[in-house]
């Protein structure tokens, strides 16, 4: 039979196992909610952080409020929130539905901003080393890519990433929930190859 003093040690074990298997799904979740404010403050017309950092056509569609661009960033703005209750939600037990839910949508946005961020950073290796040429107006904007957005997009999809493997490991379904991590991680994976190969993302 164990003793108190043997229970007393495991009990901060436990709960330090706990809290290890919840951050990520937190910084996922603190990274979305981060994101989405510039995407609301620039649909209001504001540049403010944005003139230094994003191509300058899209700081003009801004600035000018053309509609269709003010509805994207409404819509990207609500889609990381989006994210942002994902994240939370996979530091919570939930039902075989939404489990499979939260698991696709984490295994999807996971494989998506490491993508997008990949990209960025790639990119910005290959013009500081004079591999590859950048456009004139954006040349002054590649180590922000490089520095900023690649890693900050990286981050993200790592939390997601760490978020949904840690809720899956600790199911008893977790052999289905892989299934549909992996559906999840490929659809956005063809998403975001398709969307760079047609020069849309």
């Amino acid at each position: 039979m164990p003793s108190l003093d043997d229970t007393v040690r495991h009990v901060p074990r436990r709960a330090v196992r706990l809290y290890l298997s919840k951050w990520p799904g937190y910084a996922a979740a603190a990274w979305g909610f981060l994101f989405a404010v510039p995407s609301f403050v620039w649909a209001t017309g504001s540049t403010f952080g944005a003139q230094s950092t994003v191509s300058p056509s899209l700081v003009k569609l801004g600035r000018d409020g053309v509609p269709w661009f003010v509805a994207v960033l409404v819509v990207t703005g609500f889609l990381k929130l989006f994210g942002a209750l994902i994240g939370i939600g996979l530091t919570r037990p939930w039902g075989s539905r939404i489990s499979r839910l939260m698991v696709f949508c984490g295994g999807g946005a996971a494989t998506l901003l490491t993508w997008h961020g990949g990209l960025f950073v790639v990119h910005g290796v290959l013009v500081e080393a004079g591999a590859v040429s950048a456009e004139p107006d954006l040349a002054a904007l590649t180590a922000w890519y490089l520095y900023l957005w690649g890693p900050w997009f990286i981050v993200g999809g790592l939390a997601f990433a760490g978020a949904t493997a840690l809720y899956v490991r600790q199911r008893d379904d977790r052999g289905k929930l892989r299934l549909y991590g992996t559906v999840g991680a490929l659809g956005a994976l063809v998403l975001s190859v398709a969307s760079t190969a047609t020069g849309i993302g």
